[in-house]
């Protein structure tokens, strides 16, 4: 699998979500500041309601750009024995049952799933467990979190 495909999928994801927000922004943005939507009495929210929306829609917004611009600016590290994982790396992990995943361990859009050569790749960022677990890890060693008290173990297949 290519890191450099992968990279491409990944800001062409975050450039539409961004799109997609900026335009669900603007809609609650609109709604918000609509005439109809001036408040008659303290019961009627609408208008409220909707820039509640519209500061939230905001924020994720600004998640998404700031998201890009990092991942726009990534510099694929290469993988080698003696740093071992490093973020902007494409890890393979096996579940104790057999089954594999791929992630891709990136600074930012924790959880963004990413169809690459007929894969599924699944982004995660350092700071949660997982990601945690396997900075320095290599190629062979075995990590291991708990989720919801119950322990899971994985062993690094391939890192790319």
């Amino acid at each position: 699998m290519n890191r450099h495909v992968l990279l491409g999928l990944i800001t062409d994801k975050l450039t539409v979500d961004l799109d997609v927000a900026q335009r669900a922004a603007q809609t609650a943005y609109e709604t918000a500041t609509h005439e109809e939507n001036v408040a008659e009495n303290k019961y009627d929210t609408l208008g409220l309601e909707a820039s509640y929306l519209a500061t939230g829609q905001a924020r994720r917004m600004e998640e998404i750009r700031q998201a890009l611009a990092l991942y726009r600016n990534l510099t694929l590290r290469t993988y080698d024995e003696q740093s071992g994982i490093q973020v902007s790396m494409l890890v393979t992990l096996e579940a104790e049952n057999g089954s594999q995943q791929y992630l891709f361990l990136g600074p930012e859009a924790a959880g963004l799933k990413i169809a690459c050569h007929g894969r599924q790749v699944t982004v995660i960022t350092p700071r949660s467990p997982l990601g945690q677990s396997l900075l320095g890890k290599h190629e062979g060693d075995e990590v291991q979190i708990k989720v919801d008290g119950v322990s899971q173990r994985y062993e690094v297949l391939e890192v790319l």
